[in-house]
């Protein structure tokens, strides 16, 4: 599912907003016209050093007949943003039941990490999947860029 202008939230509705690095799990605890966003959880990733200072300082090389190649270095950044996605969906599964419909939102990459990491049932709850990085705006804000499109 992709963006929907004028996206009606429904009553007990979940939205989660998150970049890899924070995610926020919002209820709307009033009705599709008329949101009352809530925090229900809050997700912040552990800190997460330059992939300079986590790796080895040359990349091993691997020797093909004449030919020597460098091994790709490890994006430990993907990895931890690849765990905080498998957190945050993990935390949502413990509590699918209550989750009528689920609206995620978040940039690309992020969003393609919580899209992989939801569980079936949670999958079919979602109602909608926005690739853009609300996490640095107020919840009335956040209410506003969903639902006025």
């Amino acid at each position: 599912m992709t963006e929907t202008p004028n996206l009606k939230i429904p009553h007990g509705g979940y939205v989660v907003v998150g970049d890899g690095r924070r995610a926020l799990v919002l209820r709307n605890e009033g009705h599709a016209l008329h949101l009352a966003l809530r925090v229900q959880h809050v997700f912040e990733a552990p800190p997460n050093p330059p992939t300079r200072e986590q790796g080895t300082d040359r990349p091993p090389r691997v020797r093909q007949g004449e030919h020597r190649s460098a091994i790709e270095q490890t994006d430990w950044h993907t990895i931890a943003e690849e765990r905080f996605a498998d957190e945050v969906a993990a935390a949502l599964d413990r509590i699918a039941d209550a989750i009528p419909a689920l609206i995620v939102v978040a940039p690309p990459r992020t969003l393609a990490s919580l899209r992989q990491a939801l569980s079936e049932r949670l999958k079919r709850v979602v109602i909608a999947e926005i690739d853009k990085d609300l996490t640095k705006l107020s919840i009335e804000e956040i209410g506003r860029r969903l639902t006025d499109g």
